[in-house]
């Protein structure tokens, strides 16, 4: 397929938007650079839904705090949330209504809250209740906006001492993105991928990059796909292959610094996988610190649904069903 060809698929041009996603991480480290909250923490919270929550996933993964970082993606907060949590209020559009609950919700308990949005009802209301609100830049999909979503909060909690320094790390590795062999590398696993379900398997530590892969090929590709980590996988999903009832294709995301007894299962259930009839592709996580590693695996995972979406003709940026689905709650 030419550039021409390509280019009418991909109508508005995400393209353009995945080249320039290590651009925004640069960028995105502006935004909350000087904003910072004071005062004894009991937990992080992360409030969103879909793209808006990623953040969350990544921050469990890089810091193993003595304060729990919870992930709420529903209306209400848990009932362990109190004045002393740091609630991350995060809605892309700003528009979000569960994420609108959860910043009522928290601002009920009165607890510390930072909105991130890039406009809309979110900022009304923070704005209109004394609240901090970081405003990043608008005009793309939530799920491709994860630097200016992320860069925000590892500010705010390094300002905060709540983490350890990590921006030149984070810098780092968002210089090391721009590699043309990642581009090719997923257009050539796309293309395998074509007539299949992906099924996306990590350790736990990489639980984040799976999920990410997974939701990329369901709103980019349009497509469903389903994650599972390791050992967790091994105690029920392996089940499934007894009787096969579609057409799979297994991804596996592999790390040099995996623990022993993980490589060793994911070896096993490879060649498990295999005698079932299912292909495999292996994908070697690679970065010089675990930020690296895991901005590097989602870039390659963003990138391959982009042109799973090209090869099944399909415009990756809208989301007409979602869409559809709030004009109906709307009514």
């Amino acid at each position: 397929m030419d550039a021409h060809e390509r280019k009418d698929i991909d109508k508005d041009d995400m393209f353009k938007v995945l080249e320039d996603f290590p651009k925004q991480c640069e960028e995105a480290l502006e935004f909350g650079k000087d904003v910072k909250v004071g005062g004894e923490i009991d937990m992080i919270v992360v409030a969103g839904m879909g793209g808006s929550a990623l953040p969350g996933t990544i921050l469990q993964t890089l810091f193993d705090l003595k304060i729990p970082i919870h992930i709420c993606r529903e209306y209400f907060l848990p009932a362990t949330v109190t004045r002393r949590s740091l609630v991350f209020a995060i809605s892309y559009s700003g528009n979000t209504e569960e994420t609108i609950s959860l910043f009522r919700n928290a601002k009920r308990i009165g607890s510390k809250i930072i909105a991130i949005s890039a406009g809309g009802k979110l900022e009304e209301i923070s704005k209109a209740s004394e609240v901090t609100h970081i405003k990043i830049p608008s005009g793309i999909q939530p799920r491709s906006a994860l630097g200016y979503m992320l860069s925000p909060i590892l500010n705010v909690l390094e300002n905060s001492n709540i983490i350890p320094p990590i921006r030149k790390e984070y810098l780092e590795a968002v210089k090391s993105l721009p590699k043309p062999e990642y581009i090719e590398m997923s257009r050539e696993l796309a293309k395998k991928l074509k007539g299949h379900i992906p099924l996306i398997y990590s350790s736990n530590r990489f639980g984040c990059v799976a999920y990410k892969w997974k939701i990329n090929f369901n709103e980019n590709s349009k497509v469903h796909a389903f994650c599972n980590y390791f050992p967790e996988f091994n105690h029920n999903e392996i089940n499934g292959y007894v009787n096969l009832s579609g057409q799979f294709y297994a991804i596996m995301l592999h790390d040099d610094e995996e623990y022993l007894r993980i490589k060793r299962r994911m070896q096993i259930i490879k060649e498990m996988i295999k005698g079932k009839g299912v292909k495999v592709t292996e994908i070697m996580v690679r970065g010089e610190s675990m930020i690296s590693k895991i901005l590097s695996a989602i870039y390659i995972g963003d990138w391959t649904s982009y042109w799973l979406a090209i090869e099944n003709k399909t415009n990756p940026t809208p989301v007409k069903i979602i869409e559809e689905l709030k004009k109906k709650l709307a009514e």
